[in-house]
């Protein structure tokens, strides 16, 4: 990528550069994304943009439409025994993988026992341990045993990662899958240079009739942020996301383009390490909440293309309650911290857990709001491999060496169990999860975890309103903002979108 976008600059070199990657069809697509991809195999994936990628050929048993709202893909239906814990699922007749085998309830069964054995160490094991067994019933009936009741675990298997993967395949590749993907979804895998492009065609035998509408995909990794727009105004490709938002103004006067900010529950906060002095004390944590300016934050560092966080997980996701967002005030800032004994203020550090150019932003402007009521924050916006060093792998909480940290959550799988598990429940401190917060109450964890076990709707939403009140209360995080998602798409493409979570559909991709 970096010898294809230096012949960007160059004019009509880069049409020569691109003529020497993959051949374009008469429909081809391209899509210019923000990095490359990981892995083609989400069960083995943790970032959004290879599970989106991955849409192309697999489909799992459920899936979102563009709201975020759960539908049956791979399944038609299913039930669920009075205790939570015995699910079964009546599968989709008529569906083929690539390979032209029949996709039936074994390959449920192999799925799904492949992710919950650990010896295979996948990235995703996490979100399906509580899975005890799963049996073929017949050839299209599943029934999956969980260990413990899991009132969202339907909404576990629409998440991304949960995708049916050709059992024949599984066999014949192994370990090797990820450069063999075969599944039932509307494109087949062609060819994957891993920093160059991954292409796919369309697959003849989908189930769906009249789709997919294209010919081709070609998703092509284009890192820097003034390439992708370049790209997008050279028309070498048709769709790119995320759209710098210093760059929308000169996308948006271009004729044959069109710029979407789309809604997300894509949240971003700073959670504070409450295991350590100043933050181990509620008033100096509510304090640092009044004393930034949300409305501010985002014109500065989003362009506008945010708001402020209305409570401890977005709109958009089920059993979301609105709690705020909370108020600026310098002065209340200021009193409270001389309540919590720190008239002066104090030092600390302030991390990011990214470093382009809206996260350098974001913190900048933090460190600036944080100074006015004297707290010192000397900032730093970590590389990926520090990140995992010194916050996501760091085993003990008491010597964890974060205080501050500026990050953002999307929640796949649409509910709440996954806004506020993963983040805010006691037992989720790095490694394990993403507990940066250190944060532990035992009357959010208890109501978490009786959302988990009930089978009642209303008692769940009793329970999650709980939870999110205390955690609002409690402020282990500065609630920041809920970004819009900016994309941008030639005006001949249609059919394509950005999901709320920041993933991507194109099933319905079309080029005139």
């Amino acid at each position: 990528m970096k010898t294809l976008f230096r012949s960007v600059l160059l004019g009509t070199a880069a049409v020569a550069a691109l003529a020497a990657g993959p051949t374009h069809a008469a429909k081809d697509v391209v899509f210019a994304v923000a990095s490359t991809f990981t892995t083609t195999d989400p069960y083995d994936a943790n970032d959004t943009l290879s599970q989106a990628m991955a849409k192309s050929f697999y489909q799992g048993l459920y899936g979102f439409d563009k709201d975020m709202k759960m539908i049956p893909v791979l399944a038609e239906s299913h039930e669920v025994t009075k205790d939570g814990l015995v699910y079964t699922f009546k599968l989709r007749k008529g569906v083929k993988f690539h390979d032209g085998t029949d996709f039936k309830a074994d390959a449920v069964k192999a799925n799904l026992d492949r992710v919950t054995n650990p010896d295979n160490k996948l990235k995703r094991y996490s979100l399906y341990n509580n899975i005890a067994k799963t049996e073929v019933v017949d050839d299209y009936t599943a029934r999956v045993t969980l260990k413990t009741p899991f009132s969202a675990f339907v909404n576990q298997l629409a998440h991304p990662s949960g995708v049916m993967i050709s059992p024949a395949a599984l066999k014949k590749y192994g370990k090797d899958i990820a450069f063999n993907p075969v599944g039932t979804g509307p494109f087949k895998f062609v060819e994957w240079k891993q920093t160059d492009y991954l292409k796919v065609a369309k697959f003849d035998g989908y189930w769906k009739k009249g789709l997919p509408k294209v010919d081709t995909i070609t998703w092509k990794p284009v890192i820097d942020n003034n390439s992708r727009s370049a790209v997008m105004q050279t028309g070498e490709a048709h769709f790119t996301f995320p759209v710098p938002y210093e760059q929308v103004d000169t996308l948006k006067a271009k004729a044959d383009l069109e710029v979407v900010a789309a809604p997300s529950i894509v949240h971003r906060y700073m959670s504070m390490n409450v295991q350590h002095k100043p933050f181990d004390n509620p008033k100096v944590r509510q304090a640092i909440n009044y004393a930034i300016n949300k409305e501010a934050l985002a014109k500065v560092a989003f362009n506008g293309f945010a708001f402020p966080a209305e409570g401890a997980t977005p709109g958009g996701v089920a059993y979301h309650v609105k709690t705020g967002p909370w108020p600026y005030d310098v002065a209340k800032a200021k009193a409270l911290l001389a309540e919590a004994g720190y008239p002066n203020g104090f030092e600390t550090e302030l991390w990011s857990a990214y470093n382009h150019s809206t996260a350098q932003k974001v913190i900048q402007f933090l460190q600036q709001q944080l100074a006015q009521v004297g707290i010192k924050a000397k900032i730093l916006a970590l590389e990926a491999g520090t990140r995992v060093e010194k916050v996501e792998s760091w085993q003990d909480p008491a010597t964890a060496p974060i205080r501050l940290y500026y990050v953002g959550w999307s929640s796949s799988t649409g509910e709440a169990d996954w806004a506020l598990r993963p983040l805010l429940y006691g037992e989720s401190a790095p490694p394990r999860l993403f507990n940066t917060a250190y944060y532990k109450n035992a009357k959010v964890d208890a109501a978490i975890k009786g959302a988990q076990l009930t089978t009642d709707s209303a008692e769940k939403a009793k329970l999650y309103k709980e939870a999110q009140e205390e955690i609002w209360k409690d402020a282990p995080w500065a609630f920041l903002v809920t970004e819009r998602l900016l994309s941008v798409n030639n005006k001949k493409l249609s059919g394509v979108h950005v999901m709320p979570d920041a993933s991507f559909a194109f099933e319905e991709a079309d080029l005139k």
